[in-house]
């Protein structure tokens, strides 16, 4: 299922945050995206994700257009962690991936009511289903520590596998190493690397470009609202563009 921003401009008043950027994301595979604070990356993800609506321009998934609403753009198809960790710090961890499963869950107002055999059921699936996620990103199954008691990067892939639990095509990764060590930062590439094999597609705002080159099948480099490159990593790296306008030779 492929995401494509198509000309999506984001203006906030007088200021214009995005013009005219195109981006796709194929079903398979992990995409980059990188660029100077203040580049518009984090607007960029907030209308891929339906937080934000453009101002002009439109996003398309699997040929649907976007809706501009995070719980219709989960339910189609599309999840996000976020840069700030947030999670329900007085929660399990168990009911914070939980969370992310509920989208998915299909009783009516009354069966939750009554906790028809029906939504006991579907309950337990999910339950069952959030286990297995937080198997998946290397955290207990049992999740009943509350989240908060849990280190950054255990909250991190916490986030990751609340994402996992809604089911989505596409995965929205910002800044996901964030604050970590080379270790722990190589253990999420690992990780994404994992989500991508398992059929999902990737999407990773992150500063660290060493880490973005060596994880990404294609890089896109956003400046000042507009793409000013895109392209296979080893291409993007040495574009003379980007070098000037981001990395810096040290950085290369």
């Amino acid at each position: 299922m492929t995401l494509i921003a198509e000309s999506v401009s984001m203006r906030f008043g007088g200021l214009v945050a995005l013009e005219d950027v195109s981006l796709a994301v194929p079903g398979t595979g992990i995409v980059g995206l990188i660029g100077p604070n203040g580049a518009g990356k984090t607007t960029l993800f907030n209308c891929l994700t339906g937080l934000s609506a453009p101002t002009s321009g439109r996003i398309v998934l699997g040929g649907r257009p976007l809706p501009a609403d995070p719980a219709e753009a989960m339910r189609g198809g599309v999840a996000r962690t976020f840069q700030n960790i947030r999670l329900f710090g007085e929660m399990s961890v168990l009911d914070n991936v939980l969370v992310g499963r509920h989208s998915r869950i299909k009783q009516s107002l009354l069966g939750a009511l009554v906790r028809s055999p029906g939504f006991r059921r579907s309950e337990a699936e999910a339950a069952e289903r959030a286990r297995a996620e937080l198997t998946f990103v290397g955290l207990d199954p049992d999740g009943r520590r509350p989240a908060s008691s849990l280190s950054y990067g255990d909250q991190r892939r916490v986030e990751i596998a609340r994402a996992l639990a809604g089911d989505p095509a596409v995965l929205m990764l910002d800044e996901p190493t964030a604050g970590m060590n080379g270790t722990e930062t190589a253990a999420i590439g690992t990780l994404i690397r994992g989500i991508r094999d398992r059929g999902i597609a990737v999407v990773v705002i992150e500063h660290d470009t060493k880490f973005i080159f060596s994880l990404c099948d294609h890089v896109y480099v956003l400046v000042r609202g507009r793409m000013l490159v895109d392209g296979p990593p080893a291409v993007v790296r040495e574009d003379p563009r980007v070098i000037e306008a981001y990395l810096g030779t040290a950085a290369c």
